[in-house]
């Protein structure tokens, strides 16, 4: 979107991202699926810096890292980003304005960026509790071999 084309009162885009794509975004994110991906945006333009605020909302079907079980989480990710035309100009307590390429700002990719950042890489279900597997003591220590060679050449001294 071209930042001339934001009028001075404001713009508010929703998009939402069609199957094709979601099924893209799921190999590049290494998930199972993602069932539905929407975003809505509210621009408002400041000369020639734009703020974009909004909300990115999602359904991404993952695995339990516990019991390796289907689940679903669901990705509701706050969006309160600043662009400019060039980087710097942000004062000490502010970010460094986002780069417009060309005096345009894309959506897409926004909203990409701030799913892409809200999937969880270790997903778990609520209930799920890991338990180590019980291991039997066979009373063998794997380093009984190099003990008994240590002791047989003098307690390892030169």
């Amino acid at each position: 979107m071209a930042v001339e084309d934001i009028p001075e009162t404001g713009l508010h885009m929703e998009i939402e991202a069609p199957e094709a794509v979601r099924a893209d975004l799921a190999k590049r994110a290494d998930v199972r699926e993602i069932p539905a991906l929407s975003a809505a945006f509210d621009l408002v333009r400041n000369g020639a810096r734009v703020e974009v605020t909004g909300r990115v909302q999602a359904r991404v079907g993952q695995t339990c890292v516990v019991t390796l079980e289907p689940m679903e989480s669901v990705l509701d990710e706050a969006v309160d980003v600043v662009f400019a035309p060039s980087p710097g100009g942000a004062a000490k307590d502010e970010e460094e304005p986002e780069a417009l390429v060309d005096g345009k700002l894309d959506l897409g990719a926004l909203a990409t960026e701030f799913l892409l950042l809200g999937i969880d890489p270790y997903p778990r279900k609520p209930d799920a509790e890991f338990t180590p597997p019980a291991v039997e003591d066979t009373g063998e220590r794997p380093f009984a071999v190099l003990e008994t060679l240590k002791n047989r050449l003098g307690g390892g001294r030169s």
